[in-house]
C-alpha cells in the first residue's frame, strides 16, 4: 500500500491548508515512488512557497527516475537561495558529466563571492551549504576538484565571519537542523555583536 498523502494528489486540495503541508512536511523521500514524482514535480513548480521547494528538492535530489534531469536543470537555474542550487545540484549530479557540473560550479562560486559582499554576515546560508547532506556530502561520494574548490571557498568566507555568527547550529544527513545553542544563546550573541560594532 502507497505511504505517499492523497491529499498532495488532490486536483482540488489547496496548498495552504494545514493538512496538505503537514502532509508534504511529513513525508519521507523512501515513500516517494516514481509515480509520484510528477505530483512533487507539479507542486514544486505552481507554488510561490519557498519552504514547499525546499522541501521537494530533499524529497527527489537522492531519486533518479529519468524525467528528473529537466527538472533539476530546471530548479539549479530557478533558485536563488545558494543551498537550494545545492539541493538542485546534488539530484542534478546523478544525471550530468563532470564537465557539466563544473560548468555550473564555477558560475556557482561567482555568486558566492558576491554574497560575502553584499551580506557578510549570512552565517545561514554557509552553514546549510556545509551542511552533511549538502557540498561535503557531493565531495564524499563524487569527489570531484570543482566541487572540493566549491566546499573550500564556502569554508574560507564562513572563516572570514566574525566569531559571533559561528557555531548556531549545523545541518545533519536527512538536511535537518541541529542547534548547537538555544536560540537565546545565539540571538544575544549576535545582538551584541552588532551593539559593539554599532551596526
Amino acid at each position: 500500500m502507497s505511504q505517499f498523502p492523497e491529499i498532495l494528489s488532490d486536483e482540488n486540495a489547496k496548498e495552504k491548508h494545514p493538512d496538505f503541508r503537514n502532509a508534504l512536511f511529513s513525508l519521507e523521500s523512501k515513500h516517494v515512488s516514481p509515480e509520484n514524482v510528477d505530483t512533487l514535480i507539479k507542486i514544486y513548480t505552481t507554488t510561490k512557497q519557498i519552504d514547499y521547494r525546499n522541501k521537494i528538492l530533499k524529497l527527489l535530489y537522492d531519486q533518479n527516475d529519468p524525467k528528473l534531469h529537466s527538472f533539476f536543470e530546471l530548479a539549479f537555474k530557478k533558485e536563488r537561495y545558494l543551498d537550494m542550487k545545492v539541493y538542485a545540484l546534488r539530484g542534478l549530479i546523478q544525471f550530468s558529466d563532470e564537465k557539466s557540473i563544473e560548468k555550473l560550479i564555477s558560475t556557482f562560486k561567482i555568486t558566492l563571492a558576491k554574497r560575502e559582499q553584499t551580506t557578510p554576515y549570512n552565517y545561514q546560508e554557509y552553514e546549510l551549504l556545509k551542511g552533511k547532506n549538502a557540498l561535503p556530502f557531493l565531495v564524499e561520494k563524487y569527489n570531484y576538484p570543482s566541487i572540493k574548490e566549491l566546499l573550500q571557498q564556502v569554508n574560507e568566507q564562513y572563516d572570514r565571519m566574525p566569531a559571533a555568527f559561528k557555531g548556531h547550529f549545523t545541518i545533519d544527513e536527512a538536511g535537518n537542523f541541529v542547534h548547537l545553542r538555544t536560540p537565546v544563546e545565539s540571538s544575544k550573541m549576535i545582538r551584541a555583536f552588532f551593539d559593539e560594532n554599532k551596526i
